[in-house]
């Protein structure tokens, strides 16, 4: 089975499991970009987004994307493929101003719509083969647009990043449930920045954060990059990669 069926199979899954348990995650008081309390930057590295179209790339339950609206006046379009995460979003947030979900793949949704003033992934652009992902987000956003990726580096059984710009299978925990198997495009920084440069966008910086525990071997990367308006030279390319720890 292809990697983006099986991914799709898995999160189709894993948002009937939610549903069926009525669990529905609470908006947050700050916006993370890591899966640990007050790791990391909030929404500040999306600039100033008031008033401005915002493009949440997998929104699952759509808690981020209400915070967005809410905290910080922003117009939000939340793009999730599996009807089950789907479902949740919109079971719960749908009378919410400034937000709006669609259940569509984010290539596909991207091919017909406004172009955004910025976009957002937290944990999910990695379940998409990133030639096709990449130039559907260069194409769905303006020049100069922000694009912040929170993506998988390290894995809890201490697995790095890989070099080639191929899948490998990663697993969804959840507590009382079998794992599903995924596959995720767990690539290096450097890797990464040569993708997202060939595809149209500026890196303009990358940051390695460890979990909290030091003995846990996972590792989160925050890219920030920003969209050109023609494509640069190789020459170009700015690689700042910085290790964050907590205190």
């Amino acid at each position: 089975m292809p990697a983006e069926d099986i991914n799709t199979r898995a999160w189709q899954i894993y948002g009937q499991r939610q549903l069926d348990r009525a669990y529905t995650p609470s908006v947050p008081d700050r916006l993370g970009w890591t899966p640990w309390e007050g790791i990391g930057p909030g929404a500040e590295v999306l600039g100033d987004v008031t008033g401005r179209r915002v493009l949440d790339i997998g929104s699952g339950a759509g808690h981020h994307a209400v915070h967005l609206a809410q905290a910080h006046g922003a117009r939000v379009t939340g793009i999730e493929l599996s009807p089950t995460q789907h479902e949740r979003a919109v079971s719960t947030h749908t009378d919410v101003d400034g937000v709006e979900f669609f259940q569509a793949g984010v290539t596909e949704y991207l091919a017909g719509a406004e172009a955004f003033d910025a976009a957002y992934s937290i944990g999910t652009l990695a379940f998409i083969d990133p030639h096709r992902s990449l130039p559907a987000l260069r194409d769905g956003l303006r020049p100069g647009a922000p694009v912040i990726l929170s993506l998988l580096h390290t894995d809890l059984h201490g697995r790095g990043p890989s070099t080639e710009v191929a899948p490998r299978e990663q697993m969804i925990l959840l507590r009382d449930d079998p794992p599903l198997p995924t596959q995720m495009w767990v690539l290096a920084p450097p890797l990464w920045e040569d993708l997202l440069t060939e595809y149209g966008f500026r890196v303009e910086v990358i940051d390695l954060f460890p979990h909290p525990d030091e003995s846990a071997t996972v590792v989160q990367q925050l890219i920030r990059a920003r969209r050109l308006s023609d494509r640069p030279a190789p020459a170009e390319r700015t690689r700042i990669v910085r290790t964050r720890r907590s205190h």
